[in-house]
C-alpha cells in the first residue's frame, strides 16, 4: 500500500488506533493529515508535534490525491465519505488497511477483552529496545521504524474488526462479554476469538485461567501463561512489593529467568509473562529482555499518577469491572497503607445496564465509591439507566458526583483518589485538582 502519490486522509485522525496508524504512516515518509471534532482530545499532541494538519470536519476538505483512510465509528453516510465516494476516492476502513499494512513484518497481534492497551505497550517497549520495530497502541501512540523487524499491534475484537488481520502470533488476554452493543453474550465474543485465533501464523499465547480461552481450538499450537502448573508459561516465586513485582519464569518447566518489572497489579505479572513468551519464542536474548521489561513505566490512562497537595490522584481508563478490580488492585499494592478513593464515570448505558452487579462487587473493593453520570457514545446518547441505580447497589457509598460540585472529596487528606472511567472523567478530576489546589494554597 505504498503509494508516493498519494496524501492519506484520516476521517476521525483523533481516534485512539487512527491517531496511532497516523503517526506510522508519517514515520515512513508518506504525506499524512485529517479531521475530526474541535474539542481537545489527548492523542491530538502527537499528531500537532509531527506537523500533521487536523482540520474540523467538512466535506470540502476532500478533494483529488487522497487516500481516504476511514474511522471505523464513523458511518457511510458520513459527509466526508459520502463527498470522497462521490470524488472517486479509495476509501479504505482504518482495520482493513492496517490488516494491509502488517504483512511486511513478524507481526504480533494483542487481542482479548481486557489489558490489550497495556501488554501491547510493553511488547512495544520491550522489542523496540532490542530490534528495529514499528508498533500501533490503542492509546493514540504509534511508531514506523523503517526496516522494522516486528509490528506489535492491537487488534480490537469490537464489531469483530481484528478478522481483518492474520498475523505470526496472537497474545490473547481473556475473553470477557463487553460491547453488549454488538454481541449477543459471551458465546458471541469466543466465536469471534475462535476465528480469528484460525488465522494466526505460527503461535497464539494465552492466559491460562480463562476458561473461554481454554476451549480455543487453532491451526497453530496454543500455549498458555500463568502462575497454575497447568500453564505452559508460568510465573513462580510471585513477590508483590511497593516497588514492583518479581518473578521467576519456566516454559514448559525449564527456568528461563528471574524478572522484575516497575509495574503493579497480578494483571501486570500475566501482561508481562505473555511479552516474556513472544520474546523467548523469537530467540530475543532474556538479558535485553530483562533490561527492558524493567525500565518499563506504562502507557497512557493506565495507572498514571500525579500528586496534588497531600493527595495522590491515579487516572485510569478501567471501564469494566474486571479492569476496576485489577487498577485496585495495583493501587493496594503500591499504597498498602492509604485509604482508596474511587471515582467512575459509567461508560455507556448499555454496558452499564448488562454488568450492573459486577459493577457494584469491583467497585466496592475500594474504601469508598464516588460516581459521575453515565458517559453516553456516539451510538447511543440515553438509555434506561442512570448512575443513582448502580449507586444504590455499592455499599461503600456510591454518591453521584456533579462538576459544580467536586467538594465532598476535599474530606480526604493523604489519601488515594483513583478517577476511572472511558469517558471524559478527566474533566471531573481536573475540577477536583483545581479546588485541591486552592483548598491547600488557602490553607498555606
Amino acid at each position: 500500500m505504498d503509494n508516493t502519490d498519494t496524501t492519506y486522509y484520516f476521517v476521525g485522525i483523533k481516534g485512539s488506533g487512527m491517531a496511532s496508524l497516523a503517526l506510522i504512516l508519517h514515520d515512513r515518509g508518506d504525506r499524512v493529515e485529517g479531521s475530526d471534532i474541535e474539542q481537545y482530545t489527548f492523542t491530538q499532541r502527537p499528531l500537532e508535534q509531527a506537523g500533521i494538519k487536523i482540520y474540523g470536519f467538512n466535506p470540502d476538505n476532500l478533494h483529488a490525491g487522497l487516500t481516504v483512510i476511514a474511522g471505523n465509528a464513523f458511518p457511510d453516510t458520513h459527509p466526508e465519505i459520502v463527498r470522497a465516494k462521490e470524488l472517486g476516492l479509495t476509501v479504505v476502513r482504518y482495520h482493513e488497511f492496517l490488516g494491509q499494512l502488517m504483512r511486511g513484518y513478524t507481526s504480533i497481534g494483542i487481542a482479548g477483552a481486557h489489558g490489550k492497551t497495556s501488554t501491547t505497550g510493553l511488547l512495544s517497549h520491550v522489542l523496540s529496545g532490542i530490534a528495529p520495530t514499528s508498533y500501533l497502541i490503542g492509546d493514540g501512540t504509534g511508531k514506523g521504524t523503517p526496516n522494522s523487524r516486528f509490528f506489535v499491534f492491537e487488534a480490537d475484537e469490537y464489531r469483530r474488526h481484528f478478522l481483518a488481520y492474520h498475523p505470526d502470533y496472537a497474545i490473547m488476554t481473556n475473553i470477557d462479554f463487553d460491547h453488549p452493543d454488538y454481541y449477543k453474550g459471551i458465546d458471541d465474543v469466543y466465536s469471534a476469538f475462535e476465528t480469528f485465533a484460525g488465522q494466526v501464523g505460527k503461535a497464539i499465547f494465552a492466559w491460562g485461567d480463562d476458561p473461554e480461552l481454554r476451549k480455543l481450538t487453532a491451526k497453530v499450537p496454543v500455549y498458555y501463561y500463568g502462575v497454575n502448573d497447568t500453564d505452559d508459561i508460568q510465573a513462580r516465586n510471585v513477590k508483590r512489593t511497593t516497588k514492583g513485582s518479581n518473578f521467576d519464569v519456566y516454559i514448559h518447566d525449564e527456568f528461563i529467568g528471574n524478572f522484575e518489572i516497575q509495574l503493579f497489579g497480578e494483571h501486570n505479572v500475566l501482561n508481562s509473562l505473555a511479552v516474556i513468551a513472544v520474546a523467548h519464542f523469537e530467540k530475543v536474548d532474556m538479558d535485553d529482555l530483562r533490561k527492558e521489561l524493567l525500565s518499563f513505566q506504562g502507557v497512557k490512562r493506565r495507572f498514571s499518577e500525579r500528586k496534588v497537595a497531600d493527595m495522590t490522584i491515579i487516572d485510569d481508563y478501567a471501564h469494566h469491572p474486571s479492569e476496576i478490580k485489577a487498577t485496585i488492585d495495583a493501587a493496594r499494592q503500591k499504597y498498602p497503607d492509604k485509604e482508596l478513593i474511587a471515582v467512575f464515570q459509567p461508560h455507556t448505558f448499555t454496558r452499564t445496564i448488562a454488568l450492573m452487579d459486577d459493577f457494584a462487587k469491583s467497585l466496592n473493593l475500594a474504601d469508598k465509591v464516588y460516581l459521575t453520570n453515565i458517559f453516553g457514545s456516539a451510538r447511543e446518547k440515553t438509555g434506561d439507566v442512570s448512575s443513582a441505580d448502580l449507586g444504590a447497589k455499592i455499599t461503600k457509598g456510591g454518591e453521584v458526583l456533579t462538576l459544580n460540585n467536586m467538594s465532598p472529596l476535599l474530606d480526604y487528606h493523604d489519601a488515594v483518589a483513583i478517577f476511572m472511567g472511558a469517558g471524559d472523567v478527566q474533566k471531573y478530576e481536573r475540577e477536583y485538582e483545581t479546588l485541591l489546589s486552592n483548598t491547600s494554597l488557602n490553607n498555606g
